[in-house]
């Protein structure tokens, strides 16, 4: 979610909803053949007593359809496919080993020449990150193209970084492979793409991530990872010290079993601002948090919009979004003043509400008559810079209005049941805050007003 250029940030995105269910057939109307009670009987009994073999061996038309069916031959391509995405999977079994031994010579060895300038750059850039955990693997069967020998393949892979045996984020990326007679050799390893669709489903993913693409430096802290740009190399010392004093503040905000295992921090340059994760971001962010899959997210910081202790109070709010959404982000627009409004919360780390930086804007807001609803204040794309960090000022004070009313328990207590049971407030006030949705919002709208006036 992006943090404003004074501070916003994207709201994270749900899992697309998977492709309706095929609908169920109506009844079959052709004519049917009945066999007799005492016949069925008899079959049953053959399963039972003689095995499936013996059954087969046995007679009878049903079963001995069922036999020519077993023994079909399968499509030679089918079988080609198969044999080759096995002889794959060994190339890219041994590829991952190399990765993690360290083994640059080994991590190339799988490709073709003209592939391994990319590998080159994606293996230096894994280990700038530690990478400490690696899988691929074949997703589906390859295709054949135009080309004879050539294949197409979906590979899934599967990393961590720093911490051994966390729980792996996916990635599905488009593969091209030379069918050899020693070995298959890689072609060609896309960028991933988003929401890519895979036999038929779609899986909710973002395009180029910083270690596809980028030439990556890193620093590695208690509970920090920070990567950027050789050209930025000289702030990683800065980024990572304040990076691990947000990170104090930000695990006092998870709503998990535990806070994150490491957070994870990009920090990007004007041409890696409009590449990483897709690059389409409101002109008013500098900073956002993507969720990557394995119950994580990942935060990129815009370098030119921060520094000294306001980077610190960005770092506060993105890094609070990682510990307090789930990796399938909030429940849409009427959630949106909860998500920002606990990050603006962190980010203020216990400063006076009324001396909030945003409450000029706050104050315009509601001087043009704004008196709610909670649910229609995000802002979009296209928002005007005030109305935007107006709109995250709300959010705080609203935020600021139910921890001094009914104490930060309860208050986590709504937002995990907002945040990650998925529950709409007007279900869960009531349960938890002990009023209905509508005084709790009219009454926190009131506060907002008050401290605006």
């Amino acid at each position: 979610m992006p943090s404003p250029a004074a501070d916003p940030e994207p709201v994270a995105t749900v899992d697309p909803e998977p492709p309706s269910p095929v609908a169920a057939p109506g009844p079959d109307r052709r004519p049917r053949h009945r066999w007799p009670l005492w016949a069925s009987l008899v079959a049953v009994s053959l399963l039972l007593t003689l095995g499936l073999p013996a059954a087969l061996s046995a007679g009878g038309s049903g079963v001995a359809t069922l036999a020519r069916a077993a023994a079909a031959p399968e499509n030679p391509t089918t079988v080609a496919a198969r044999q080759l995405a096995e002889r794959i999977s060994g190339q890219l079994e041994r590829q991952s080993a190399a990765l993690l031994a360290g083994d640059r010579e080994g991590f190339l060895a799988i490709a073709a020449p003209a592939a391994r300038a990319d590998l080159r750059q994606r293996f230096a850039a894994l280990r700038a990150l530690r990478v400490s955990a690696w899988q691929a693997r074949p997703h589906g069967l390859p295709t054949p193209t135009s080309r004879a020998g050539d294949w197409r393949l979906v590979v899934e892979f599967r990393y961590c970084f720093v911490v051994p045996g966390c729980r792996t984020s996916p990635l599905l990326v488009n593969t091209r492979w030379r069918e050899g007679t020693a070995a298959p050799r890689l072609l060609a390893l896309a960028v991933s793409e988003p929401d890519a669709q895979v036999n038929g489903w779609a899986h909710s993913q973002y395009a180029a991530l910083p270690w596809e693409v980028s030439e990556l430096v890193a620093a590695v802290g208690e509970r920090t990872i920070v990567a950027t740009t050789p050209a930025l190399r000289d702030r990683l010392p800065n980024l990572l010290r304040r990076a691990e004093a947000a990170a104090t503040v930000a695990d006092a905000y998870a709503m998990g079993d535990a806070p994150p295992d490491r957070y994870r921090i990009f920090y990007a340059g004007p041409r890696e601002w409009k590449r990483w994760y897709g690059g389409e971001q409101p002109s008013w962010s500098a900073g956002y948090a993507v969720p990557v899959g394995g119950d994580r997210h990942e935060v990129v910081v815009r370098a030119d919009s921060h520094s000294g202790a306001d980077l610190e109070k960005l770092l506060r709010h993105e890094l609070t979004h990682v510990a307090s959404l789930t990796e399938h982000g909030p429940t849409g627009a009427s959630a949106w003043w909860l998500v920002e409004g606990l990050a603006e919360l962190a980010e203020a780390d216990g400063e006076p509400a009324d001396r909030h930086p945003r409450m000029a804007e706050v104050r315009r807001l509601v001087g043009r008559g704004w008196k709610g609803p909670l649910d229609r204040i995000a802002p979009d794309h296209d928002t005007a810079d005030w109305r935007v960090s107006a709109a995250y000022g709300v959010s705080y004070l609203t935020v600021r209005c139910l921890a001094d009313r009914f104490g930060e328990q309860r208050l986590f207590a709504f937002a995990k049941a907002v945040l990650h049971e998925r529950r709409i407030p007007r279900q869960t006030a009531e349960e938890i805050l002990g009023e209905p949705w509508s005084v709790v919002q009219d009454d926190c709208v009131a506060y907002v007003r008050r401290l605006a006036g």
